[in-house]
């Protein structure tokens, strides 16, 4: 899944809100998940607009970031 197939941002859905493609879903809805201690598995299963692939490719995408973020510093 190539990575700007993820998020998408339109200032008529949500206000420009990132969210996943395709859907209406707040990428930041997945990240509060995991911050508050929840599973991916309860993330997709209050979300099930949201495939699994999606959210795996976003994590992935969120990962690749913070290495390259890393590897500048």
């Amino acid at each position: 899944m190539k990575p700007s197939s993820v998020v998408h941002s339109d200032p008529e859905i949500l206000g420009g809100t990132p969210v996943f493609v395709g859907t209406r879903v707040p990428v930041q809805a997945l990240i509060d998940y995991i911050e508050g201690g929840h599973t991916l598995e309860k993330f997709l299963d209050d979300f099930p607009s949201v495939p699994r692939d999606l959210a795996i490719a976003a994590l992935e995408q969120a990962k690749r970031h913070l290495i390259a973020d890393a590897r500048t510093a």
